[in-house]
This record gives C-alpha cells, sequence and structure tokens, in this order.
C-alpha cells in the first residue's frame, strides 16, 4: 500500500507538471479561452434579458458592442495614463539625470560603489523605454483581444445549447457541472462589481492625494491606480512605486518622495485590505497566499492577461471544488475561511 501510494503520487505530480507546461505552451490558445469564459459569466445575464425582447444574433451584437466599448475605453484610459507619463519623463529627463548623477557621486563619496551601477541599468534612458515597451505591449493586446472576442461570440451562442447537453448527461453528473458553473458565474460577477468599485474608489483617493500633495499628473495617476487595480498585488505595487519614482526628481527630496510612498500604500492597504474584503463577504473570500500565488503564477503562464485572469479561475476551482465531499477539502485549503462557516455562509 505505502509503494501504491508513492506511485500514485508520483503520477499526480507529474501530471500537474505535464498539464502547466502544456497551459505555457498553449498560451496563445487557452489564455484568450479563459478569459472568453471570464467574460461570458460577467455578459450572460444581460444576454438573457435581451433575448427575451430581440433576435438572438440581435441581442449578441449589442452584449459584444457594450463589452468591445467597455473594454476599449479601460484600455484606452491605460494606454493614455502611461503615455502621458512617459511624456512627463521626456520632458523632465534632464532633471532626473542630475539627480541620479548627484545620488551616483554621493554614494562614491562614501565609499559605497553601487551608483555607477544603478546607473547603468536604472538611467533615465531605461525608464523611458521601460515605459515605451508597456505601451506597444499594451498596443499588441489588440490581436489578443481579437481572439478573445471570437471566442466570445461562440460561447454566448452556445451557451443554452452546452447547458442542454449536460443537462442530459447520466448520475447527476451535468446538474453537478451547471451548478458548480452558475455559482462560480455569479460570484465572478460579484467579483468584478466588487473589484469595480473598490478601483473607481482607489482611482478618485489617490487622485485625490496627488492633487493635496502636489503631484504631477495626479489625473493620471488616478487612472492608473483605477485601471492597474483590476490585477491584484502587482497591479496596486505599480501604481504605488512609479508616483514615487518621479516624486523623487519633482520635489527632488527623499523625504517626499517616502511621504508619498507611505501615504499611498497607506490608500491601497486600506482599500484593498480592509474595505474591499468587507464588501466582497464571505462567499468570495479566498486565502491571501493563494490570491498572490494565483496572480504570480497566472503571470508566468500567460503575462498580463494570466495576471488578471488568475483570481477569477481561482474562484472557479474553490467553486468546482466545494461540489463535492471528496474535494471538499481543497476548497476549505484555498479559501479564507474554515469549512464551518462555508457551511453557514449565505
Amino acid at each position: 500500500m505505502p509503494v501504491d501510494r508513492s506511485v500514485t503520487t508520483l503520477l499526480a505530480v507529474c501530471t500537474a507538471i505535464l498539464v502547466f507546461a502544456a497551459m505555457y505552451v498553449a498560451s496563445g490558445i487557452l489564455a484568450p479561452l479563459a478569459c472568453a469564459f471570464f467574460v461570458i459569466a460577467i455578459v450572460w445575464p444581460l444576454q438573457q434579458r435581451l433575448q427575451k425582447i430581440m433576435p438572438k444574433l440581435a441581442a449578441l451584437l449589442v452584449v459584444i458592442a457594450v463589452t468591445f466599448v467597455s473594454l476599449g475605453v479601460l484600455g484606452s484610459m491605460v494606454v493614455w495614463g502611461v503615455s502621458r507619463v512617459a511624456g512627463w519623463l521626456v520632458g523632465n529627463a534632464a532633471r532626473f539625470q542630475s539627480l541620479f548623477d548627484f545620488k551616483a557621486d554621493w554614494l562614491e563619496q562614501h565609499d559605497i560603489f553601487i551608483g555607477q551601477l544603478a546607473m547603468e541599468h536604472f538611467s533615465v534612458g531605461w525608464m523611458l523605454r521601460l515605459f515605451q515597451g508597456l505601451t506597444l505591449q499594451l498596443q499588441g493586446y489588440l490581436s489578443f483581444g481579437f481572439v478573445v472576442f471570437i471566442f466570445l461570440m461562440l460561447g454566448l451562442l452556445e451557451v443554452d445549447l452546452s447547458h442542454g447537453k449536460l443537462a442530459a448527461l447520466p448520475h447527476q453528473t451535468g446538474q453537478t457541472i451547471i451548478r458548480a458553473a452558475t455559482e462560480t458565474a455569479a460570484k465572478l460577477r460579484r467579483y468584478m462589481l466588487v473589484r469595480t468599485l473598490m478601483s473607481i474608489l482607489t482611482g478618485l483617493v489617490v487622485f485625490g492625494f496627488a492633487v493635496a500633495a502636489g503631484l504631477d499628473l495626479a489625473m493620471e495617476w488616478g487612472v492608473i491606480a483605477f485601471a492597474l487595480n483590476y490585477i491584484p498585488f502587482i497591479g496596486p505595487l505599480a501604481a504605488t512605486v512609479l508616483p514615487t519614482l518621479l516624486a523623487i526628481a519633482q520635489f527632488e527630496s527623499m523625504q517626499m518622495a517616502i511621504f508619498v510612498f507611505v501615504c499611498l500604500n497607506i490608500i491601497q492597504f486600506m482599500i484593498g485590505s480592509y474595505l474591499e474584503p468587507l464588501i466582497a463577504g464571505a462567499t468570495l473570500s479566498l486565502s491571501p497566499f493563494m490570491v498572490l500565488f494565483a496572480v504570480l503564477f497566472g503571470s508566468f503562464l500567460w503575462g498580463i492577461s494570466g495576471a488578471f485572469i488568475g483570481v477569477p479561475v481561482l474562484i472557479a476551482v474553490v467553486t468546482l471544488c466545494a461540489q463535492s465531499p471528496s474535494s471538499r477539502w481543497a476548497a476549505d485549503l484555498l479559501s479564507g475561511q474554515s469549512s464551518t462557516r462555508r457551511e453557514t455562509a449565505p
């Protein structure tokens, strides 16, 4: 028996490695497919309502148009904010360079010889290339979005058909899948609603703080904070570090830069770690460790899209595992609540 268990464990580990390797290799197909499933879960109630008052294809066109406009506006806000910050960097390149030179000389005078190394790798040119590369990468996601919309259109047309096929499966298998999919879709819609509200609040508070602190590009920082807040951990970190770096050059004071960094972190912590879980409630409670793992692992597999879709995938896995007594332990492990609280949660 011990030998059998060890062989089974080894096979499970090898299978997991092969599955993750296949997900990485097939990212060009699986990433847009996962994003399409996520969008279908969000927009399906709208599709259902529209189908009651207009033909199915007409309802589909309306849903696709609404989705396209919403995502287009969000993407345009990110590109606009990043482009404006990059333009500010170009206009203030001399100030940045003189500040870098001064800090490098100060370090060398104190026998700290990392200044030249920092100058080589973190110069103004490096920062400009970073922002330009980010802008180009965002523009490159247009082709990714096209594939997502193809999957989205085909998926919305087949939701009712797939529901019927699953319902016809024997031994309650189809009903279990339908129930898990329904619960997952409801949780994903609530997740996106809460995330959107918190992103709006974060953008407004960051904008207000930037105006009060006298930071340049206050509107841009608010827009970037709003858009990047949809990516847990990574987005808020970027929306905190970038204004801090530019505050160093603007105010030429490390004390002011530290003040900006601390205040932005307090804003992100109060909204993301206190207010958002309070509003989301127990039904979306997830282990913070697993959320961070999902974001980082998703980013490793599928880039920015993986970082965004990582938490929704985790929500789907937890919901699916909770459907069966044999896998409920996994749902308890991945969630942020005990099994007792899970049973009493609405």
